[in-house]
C-alpha cells in the first residue's frame, strides 16, 4: 500500500515538472520560430537569369534545409530593382517576405526621388551576401592597351566612350566619379543590360565596357576582351593579373558590385535575427560559397549592422555622384 502511495506521489511529481518544463522550452523556441509554416519568398528584384536572380536560387535551398520551412524565389524585375522592393514593403511585415537586391538600391533613392518607399526607414538588410568588382575593358584590338592609355585618350581631349548596363547603373556612377577625380570628361553609351553591352564591347562598336566580372570575364578568357582596371579596392581573385583604378594613381577609388537580402523595417527582431543567423550559416556552405565565386562575387556575410553601415554608406556616396553630374533615370 506505502509503495503504491509513493508511486502515484512520484508520478504526479513527474508530471508537474513536465509541465512546468514545457512552458520554458517553448519560450527558448518561440523567439526563434515563424507563426506558421507558412512558404517564404524571395523576392529577387530583377528578371530570371541575371545575378540577383542566380543569387536569390543559390540562397533559397539550403535556406529551406536550415529553416525547415519552403523558400521559393519570386522574379518581380522592373525600375532598376524598384518594384520588386516596393512589394516587399507593402507586403505584411510577417516575416514570409524578403527581397534579394543588388547594388542599383543604393542607387535608386537618388536616381528616382519619387520612390514610393524611403530606402533606409523602411528596409532593413539582414545581410550583405557579397561584393565584386567591375571590369573597365576595351576590344583585344583597341588602341587601349593599358588604364594609363584610357586617361591620356581623355587628357588629350580625344572623344573617349564608353557603355554600361544602362543609364544610372553603378557602371555609370562609378566612371563618373573617375571622371571628377581625374578631371577629364568622356562620353556614356547605356545599354539595356549586359547582354547588348558584351555584343557591341567584343565587336569593337564601343570603345570601352564597364560591366561585372561575371558579365566579362567570359569574354576575357575567349581572348577578345582586354581587361584594363578592376573598381574593387584591392584585385580580383578571378583577375589577379589585372590592376586596379587604385593602383594607378587614384587612391581610395573604389565601387564595388553588391548584392544583399532585405526585410522590412517592420519585421519582428526575433525574426531578422533569426535569418540573419542562418544566412551566415548558408553563406559559411562550401557549397554555396563556390556557386558564388562562379558568379564572381566574393562573399561578405556578418551582422545586421555591418549591412546596414555599407549599404547606406553606398547610398551617400552615389547620392553625391547623382547630383554633382545631374544624372537623371532613364
Amino acid at each position: 500500500m506505502q509503495t503504491r502511495r509513493w508511486m502515484s506521489a512520484l508520478a504526479i511529481s513527474a508530471s508537474w515538472a513536465a509541465l512546468t518544463v514545457m512552458p520554458q522550452a517553448q519560450a527558448q523556441t518561440a523567439p526563434n520560430a515563424w507563426p506558421t509554416k507558412q512558404v517564404i519568398r524571395l523576392i529577387a528584384v530583377f528578371p530570371p537569369g541575371g545575378s540577383v536572380d542566380q543569387v536569390a536560387r543559390i540562397l533559397a535551398q539550403p535556406l529551406q534545409q536550415h529553416l525547415g520551412q519552403t523558400v521559393i524565389v519570386e522574379n518581380r524585375g522592373g525600375a532598376s530593382g524598384a518594384i520588386g522592393t516596393a512589394a516587399v514593403v507593402q507586403a505584411p511585415a510577417d516575416g514570409y517576405t524578403f527581397a534579394v537586391v543588388f547594388d542599383t538600391h543604393g542607387v535608386n533613392p537618388s536616381l528616382n526621388p519619387n520612390l514610393s518607399y524611403d530606402s533606409k526607414k523602411d528596409l532593413i538588410p539582414l545581410v550583405l551576401v557579397g561584393t565584386s568588382p567591375m571590369v573597365l575593358a576595351t576590344n583585344v584590338n583597341s588602341e587601349y592597351k593599358t588604364f594609363a592609355d584610357v586617361i591620356a585618350a581623355a587628357k588629350a581631349k580625344k572623344n573617349v566612350s564608353f557603355g554600361s548596363i544602362g543609364n544610372g547603373s553603378l557602371g555609370h556612377l562609378a566612371m563618373a566619379l573617375l571622371a571628377r577625380d581625374a578631371h577629364v570628361e568622356w562620353t556614356h553609351v547605356p545599354y539595356k543590360g549586359g547582354g547588348p553591352l558584351m555584343s557591341d564591347a567584343v565587336a569593337g562598336h564601343v570603345p570601352l565596357s564597364i560591366g561585372s566580372v561575371f558579365v566579362t570575364k567570359p569574354h576575357i578568357d575567349s581572348g577578345r576582351m582586354r581587361p584594363l582596371a578592376v573598381t574593387s579596392s584591392k584585385r580580383a581573385a578571378d583577375l589577379p593579373n589585372v590592376p586596379t583604378i587604385a593602383e594607378n594613381g587614384y587612391p581610395g577609388f573604389e565601387a564595388p558590385a553588391w548584392w544583399a537580402v532585405l526585410a522590412s523595417s517592420k519585421t519582428p527582431p526575433e525574426i531578422v535575427k533569426r535569418m540573419n543567423l542562418e544566412l551566415n550559416k548558408v553563406l559559411k556552405d562550401p557549397e554555396v560559397a563556390k556557386k558564388l565565386d562562379a558568379q564572381g562575387i566574393d562573399v561578405t556575410g556578418g551582422s545586421v549592422e555591418q549591412a546596414k553601415t555599407f549599404i547606406d554608406h553606398q547610398m551617400d556616396v552615389w547620392a553625391k555622384v547623382v547630383k554633382e553630374n545631374g544624372i537623371k533615370a532613364e
